[in-house]
């Protein structure tokens, strides 16, 4: 369909698209998406097709998920990309609240935004998930058909938000219904001799992530796996949390262990792409104190002798040598200090690891100059953050809440300041949970970007689904960043160049108010557009 709107005397031509647009709901704290057996919303034909076009990509706290625009650079009016002053491309109409009408009553602002695609940085590895037991467990108590609503939604390329990466656990985690590991019984069997065949948890998850790549047909999957804790035989306090290490007679059986795993998925017909070195090796040393979920403790100085003496030469003299190995996978206050202890205590165990992991619950109080200092030091190591949820800070609401943009804007503010401190990609946490947040063994409950009803009949794609969305779909495996730059500090911007030349443009507008931005392209030229306050836009040009 094509809508024509007058600009300034003149004719601009906007186009829909043929996605599926969100079914809203609203909620006391904002708007989901709905989706049922036969419905689900879909992002599609997001393809600039001549040299002058473009495609806008836009969601926003007022109701706007993935609505699609489409104009031309040679255009010189401003193209606004808020669909409630725009009547034909509605897709849903909120309520917008009193003080949210108050504040738009103000002069909007001025920003330009500036790529240079000549100037290049990292390259992209890809965005992902966690089919953890929890979420694992929340997909059986869906229909086929919404199952296969939330493969499509998360991996297909062509649909959904493309991701490309699945976190798995080695073992349970604390979204589990329990603590658990593999060879808990018999003790102290350094042979592992009951370590023979998938549990019966991780053999559903075999058969889920099949079903997966079927329905969203992608089959370029990098699974990565992680452990959270040995038996409680291997550990010096004998329990599941606490504070513990490894005990030093099991150090070549936890390698072996690990190596058993993959030897499993590999023959249920997975084969991973990455592993850890462990969860959070600090939760076992001083994080039990408020961390009641399994951990093994880790120091760097064991944590050296452990992966140059057992876990790196088991890996590298299998058949599984090209596998990566990620460390130290924890908060990013510990770089890059963790990996100069590892490497000033044994010379060379650093050389072990492909890549840097690190979780994002720090954030707000560790600035990401941090990454700098690591890619500085350990260059040629990708970076890549391995686990993020919503709902986990002090002072927070430990659940979903439903329609919240403010947790959106929580990831959006991070991926635009990770993605400019060298950072080469990102896994979320948990696919799918609970509208209460699990389940958790230990009620450590959390948001996530599906929830599952509570009656099982629907699914709800939070706003933060959208906001990992507006980067995932446009910075597939491959893709480079470039030089972009904004005169606005609350008009945030992030450029990729993707593997087939086109330019990617994420901005997010933090202000309250309409933002007029001219969009300066070193190759392309110029464009103005108007963003509403409070949104997200993905701007994709050849």
């Amino acid at each position: 369909m094509r809508v024509y709107m007058a600009f300034a005397a003149l004719m601009l031509v906007v186009e829909t698209t043929q996605s599926m647009p969100c079914a809203p709901q609203e909620f006391t704290d904002g708007i989901v998406c709905v989706c049922n057996d036969t419905y689900c919303d879909t992002l599609e034909d997001v393809e600039p097709t001549g040299e002058n076009d473009f495609v806008a990509v836009s969601s926003s706290k007022s109701g706007m998920r993935f609505a699609v625009s489409k104009g031309e650079f040679t255009k010189v009016a401003p193209i606004s990309l808020d669909y409630d002053r725009n009547e034909p491309i509605v897709i849903l109409r909120p309520k917008r609240s009193f003080w949210d009408s108050i504040i738009g009553i103000f002069e909007s602002k001025n920003a330009t935004i500036k790529v240079d695609r000549s100037i290049t940085y990292q390259e992209i590895v890809g965005f992902g998930g966690a089919l953890t037991g929890s979420a694992s467990w929340n997909l059986d108590q869906l229909t086929p058909a919404l199952q296969n609503h939330v493969y499509r939604s998360f991996y297909s390329k062509d649909k959904g938000i493309a991701y490309n990466m699945l976190r798995l656990t080695i073992g349970g985690s604390d979204f589990d219904f329990e603590p658990w590991a593999y060879n808990e019984f018999p003790e102290n069997d350094a042979s592992l001799s009951n370590f023979t065949k998938l549990d019966p948890r991780d053999a559903r998850k075999v058969e889920q992530i099949k079903q997966l790549m079927e329905i969203s047909n992608n089959k370029n999957i990098k699974f990565y796996g992680t452990a959270w804790s040995p038996p409680k035989w291997m550990k010096t306090n004998n329990a599941w949390t606490g504070p513990s290490a490894l005990k030093l007679e099991y150090y070549q059986t936890w390698a072996d262990y690990h190596l058993k795993w993959l030897e499993l998925m590999d023959q249920a017909g997975l084969n991973m792409w990455g592993i850890s070195t462990g969860n959070e090796p600090i939760n076992g040393v001083i994080g039990f104190l408020i961390i009641k979920f399994l951990s093994l403790g880790w120091i760097p100085q064991t944590q050296a002798k452990w992966l140059a003496e057992n876990f790196g030469p088991t890996l590298r003299n299998s058949k599984y040598k090209n596998i990566l190995i990620m460390g130290p996978e924890d908060q990013r206050i510990v770089l890059p200090n963790w990996l100069d202890i590892m490497e000033s205590t044994v010379k060379g165990s650093t050389s072990y690891l492909d890549g840097i992991s690190l979780h994002w619950y720090w954030d707000f109080f560790i600035p990401a100059s941090f990454l700098d200092k690591s890619h500085d030091q350990f260059e040629g190591k990708i970076i890549i953050n391995t686990e993020s949820s919503a709902g986990s800070f002090p002072l927070q609401r430990h659940m979903p809440i439903l329609g919240d943009w403010g947790r959106a804007e929580q990831y959006l503010n991070d991926f635009m300041s990770d993605f400019q401190h060298h950072l080469n990609g990102w896994i979320d946490w948990n696919l799918i949970l609970d509208e209460q947040g699990g389940p958790n063994y230990v009620q450590n409950f959390v948001d996530a970007p599906i929830i599952r009803a509570n009656d099982s009949t629907l699914i709800y794609k939070q706003p933060l689904f959208y906001a990992i969305g507006h980067f995932s779909r446009f910075m597939q495996p491959g893709s480079v960043r470039v030089e972009a730059s904004s005169s606005e500090r609350n008009v945030k911007t992030a450029a990729f160049k993707q593997p087939d030349g086109s330019i990617a443009l994420v901005v997010h507008n933090r202000e309250y108010t309409t933002v007029n931005l001219e969009v300066e392209d070193s190759v392309r030229g110029t464009i103005k557009l108007s963003l509403p306050g409070k949104s997200i836009h993905t701007i994709i040009y050849k």
